[in-house]
């Protein structure tokens, strides 16, 4: 199961919020602007939004879970160069990780896009996302593999299928997740005093992925009518 484990590290992050930036540049739409924070707004914005977000997030995550880790580490990945993203992770004792690229940063146009984005990750560590796509990613190893082994497959092409199960199985309810964490995370941006309103105009600028088969994330119209199905449904703002 050697080759598996390495599969399992490429699906670590529940989630993985990339920005392309000819996409970020376009114009967005009200009162949000087009072009991201400049360096030194970054670092203000973010020690202010994570300093509400993140207490937030942990009594939500305590009031929805039982024995989850609610200790959230929302950090700036040290990186300069490192791509726009923004991914949750878990660290070797179980903490969840939010962690946010500077490009990242700078592809965000607002505090309530900050916020949304945020609190959009630490939805993902409160519905289980992580644990539950590698539960898939498991089942999907050992049904391929399995199916392989069943037709007389060689031990090479075994592992192929392990693999690839195992990718399948990640993918699986990938789009789910990510619909799942917009909504829940609307709630947490709207509780720690953002706009779920603003925020998701965020959207509006990402590359749109579509609804591709075994994509990672839903198409951005679906995403925004969650968001805003979610908003009326609570009477958010």
């Amino acid at each position: 199961m050697r080759r598996f484990f390495w599969i399992l590290l490429l699906f670590g992050a529940a989630c993985d919020v990339a920005v392309d930036t000819a996409g970020a540049n376009r114009p967005g739409q009200g009162a949000v602007r087009p072009a991201g924070f400049s360096p030194a707004e970054a670092q203000i914005a973010f020690a202010e939004v994570r300093r509400v977000v993140e207490p937030v997030s942990e009594r939500e995550c305590r009031a929805r879970s039982e024995g989850l880790n609610c200790d959230f580490l929302i950090r700036i990945d040290p990186n300069p160069a490192a791509p726009p993203n923004a991914y949750q992770s878990l660290d070797r004792s179980g903490r969840p990780i939010i962690t946010f690229t500077r490009r990242m940063l700078g592809q965000i146009a607002n505090r309530d896009e900050l916020a949304f984005v945020m609190s959009h990750e630490t939805a993902h560590h409160i519905r289980g996302h992580l644990a539950r796509k590698r539960q898939s990613a498991v089942a999907g190893s050992i049904l391929l593999a399995g199916l392989a082994s069943a037709s007389g497959a060689s031990a090479a092409d075994i592992a192929r299928a392990e693999d690839i199960g195992a990718i399948v199985g990640a993918r699986t309810y990938s789009k789910t997740f990510e619909l799942e964490a917009d909504e829940l995370g609307s709630i947490i941006t709207h509780k720690a005093g953002y706009r779920p309103s603003v925020g998701v105009r965020f959207f509006e600028r990402l590359p749109d992925p579509g609804d591709r088969f075994l994509g990672t994330h839903p198409a951005n119209p679906d995403r925004i009518t969650v968001v805003n199905d979610t908003i009326r449904r609570y009477n958010l703002n």
